[in-house]
């Protein structure tokens, strides 16, 4: 199951309470030795490549961390209590569930962020003082987002041949059917060309007319292409659907560019985002006229290839390889 969302309630510990305490001893004055309580645990967010998708937070919706040991006689502090690590998976971007607040986004392995800390513990009454109980840990409820960090994503219509493409240069077993909307989840594989020269591919699910404003679950798609560097345009040359390919290329770059006026986080337009064109399904005759059109309308550099005979694909990734550098 791949969530790329979650809603989650975090707590940080409560603080330990003072303790309030006498001590009489033979001969001396009845003293005070009542010890502090123990810090509560805090909320810590890491960063873990080996996590790939929020699952864990659609089962499990609450966290919270330890508190605190209470204080005790003869002047001993209580324990602090062991910080709660909640483990994520790179590319999650961690927002306030009520107010336009947004607390970090995890990109690297090993990044460590506190998100609330634990209440203070109560002081004890060993320092002539009252005893006092202690603090309550914070507490939120936050929203986690996951945007998939990969160096070239592959986006076009459904049906245009992503998942073929992600299968046939990756180890990514990404579903491969004649209807449109097989892949309904973004997939991840690594492209090796050399024992020295790699890069990491993510297959987008199919994008339509529409898909900014969410129609098709357009805008989820979206979001993951904002963390991609090169875009590989998947186009049906053969026009498969009955779609021509010259007003798939303009529709989906008109759907980059709404999306960033609306929905984007980051600065970066997506559609002045680098691209590969990738002219597809080329071993079909209408394919090859379809090309002379396409070519004459859009005035690009275009990668003739074919997923099925594996015509053009090594040009494509070279292409590709290069934008990276």
């Amino acid at each position: 199951m791949f969530i790329d969302r979650a809603d989650v309630f975090v707590k940080a510990g409560d603080g330990g309470d003072g303790c309030n305490s006498f001590c009489s001893i033979k001969g001396l004055k009845r003293r005070q030795d009542g010890g502090d309580g123990g810090k509560g645990g805090d909320i810590v967010l890491i960063a873990d490549k080996n996590v790939q998708t929020l699952v864990d937070f659609y089962f499990r919706k609450h966290f919270r961390a330890g508190k605190g040991s209470n204080g005790s006689s003869n002047h001993k502090k209580g324990a602090n209590a062991d910080y709660a690590v909640i483990k994520l998976p790179l590319g999650t971007i961690v927002k306030d569930k009520y107010e336009d607040i947004t607390y970090c986004d995890l990109k690297e392995h090993g990044q460590s962020v506190t998100l609330i800390k634990g209440g203070s513990g109560g002081h004890g009454n060993s320092k002539f003082r009252q005893a006092t109980p202690g603090d309550p840990g914070e507490e939120k409820e936050i929203l986690l987002e996951l945007k998939l960090i990969a160096d070239a994503g592959i986006i076009g219509y459904p049906n245009a041949g992503k998942s073929s493409l992600i299968s046939r240069v990756s180890k990514a077993k990404s579903k491969v059917a004649s209807y449109p909307f097989t892949t309904k989840t973004p997939i991840l594989g690594v492209v090796k060309l050399s024992d020295e020269r790699s890069f990491v591919i993510c297959d987008i699910p199919g994008l339509i007319e529409g898909a900014h404003a969410g129609r098709g679950l357009g805008d989820d798609f979206l979001r993951h292409v904002e963390r991609t560097r090169v875009l590989i345009h998947m186009i049906d040359m053969a026009g498969v659907d009955g779609r021509n390919p010259t007003d798939d290329f303009k529709s989906i770059n008109n759907e980059l560019e709404l999306y960033s006026r609306v929905g984007a986080v980051s600065d970066r337009p997506l559609q002045k985002m680098p691209q590969v064109i990738a002219a597809n399904k080329m071993d079909m005759p209408e394919a090859k006229e379809n090309l002379k059109s396409f070519k004459k309308r859009t005035k690009k550099t275009i990668y003739p290839i074919s997923c099925v005979t594996g015509e053009g694909i090594k040009e494509l990734l070279e292409a590709v390889y290069k934008k990276l550098m």
